[in-house]
C-alpha cells in the first residue's frame, strides 16, 4: 500500500516539474508526463501548485509578497486559443484616445480568428470576438477606428464621443488613420472619418 502511495506522489511531483510559476496549461499538454493526469492534476491543487481556471485549463500561481498572483492575460487567452494571433483590449485601452469617454467594456476583448462568445476564467471574464482582420499591437489610430466600430454599445455618451471624435480626427496622424479605417473600419466609420477628413 506505501508503495502505491509512493508511485502515485512521485508521479504527481514529476507533473510539478514541468509547471513554470506563472504558467497556463490545458489539460492536454500535462496528459503525456502523467500515467494519471487527473489524479495527478487534483493532487497538484490541493497542494496549491495548480488552479483551475475553466475545464481542462490550469494555472500555476506565481506568488507575491500579496499572496497569490493572476496569469498575464496574453498566457491565459494564449493556451485557451493554442494560438499567438490576437489581439487584446482592456477596458481603459481607449481612455489614451483622451475623448472623454468612460469604459468602452467591462471585461477584456479578444480579438482572434478562432473563438467567439464570452469565457469566465477563475473570476476574469473575456469576450472573445472573431475578426478576419486586426494589427499585431494596439495603436491610437486603430483605437479611434474600433471605438466607432462599436458606438452601438455606447448608447449614453454616443452623442458626447461623435462630437469629440470630429475634432480628434484632425488631429491624429493622417495617413495612419486613414490606413487603419481601410483596413479596420465598418461601412458606416468609414464614411464618417472621410466627411471629417475631407471637411
Amino acid at each position: 500500500m506505501k508503495s502505491t502511495n509512493k508511485t502515485k506522489h512521485n508521479g504527481a511531483a514529476v507533473l510539478s516539474r514541468r509547471l513554470r510559476a506563472g504558467g497556463v496549461y490545458r489539460r492536454e499538454d500535462l496528459a503525456p508526463a502523467s500515467s494519471a493526469v487527473d489524479r495527478h492534476l487534483k493532487q497538484l491543487q490541493d497542494a496549491g501548485r495548480l488552479k483551475k481556471l475553466s475545464q481542462g485549463l490550469y494555472y500555476a500561481p506565481r506568488q507575491s509578497a500579496y499572496g497569490s498572483l493572476p496569469p498575464e492575460d496574453s498566457d491565459l487567452v494564449a493556451a485557451f486559443l493554442r494560438d499567438d494571433h490576437f489581439l487584446l483590449l482592456s477596458p481603459a485601452s481607449y481612455n489614451t484616445l483622451e475623448m472623454g469617454g468612460t469604459q468602452l467594456y467591462n471585461r477584456t476583448v479578444v480579438y482572434n480568428h478562432k473563438r467567439h462568445g464570452r469565457f469566465t476564467f477563475g473570476n476574469r471574464t473575456f469576450d472573445f470576438r472573431m475578426k478576419p482582420r486586426f494589427p499585431s499591437k494596439l495603436s491610437l489610430e486603430f483605437l479611434f477606428v474600433d471605438l466607432l466600430n462599436n458606438l452601438g454599445e455606447l448608447s449614453e455618451e454616443r452623442e458626447q464621443l461623435l462630437h469629440n471624435a470630429r475634432f480628434k480626427a484632425q488631429k491624429l496622424d493622417r495617413r495612419k488613420l486613414t490606413r487603419a479605417t481601410s483596413s479596420y473600419g465598418t461601412v458606416a466609420t468609414k464614411k464618417m472619418i472621410k466627411e471629417w477628413l475631407d471637411a
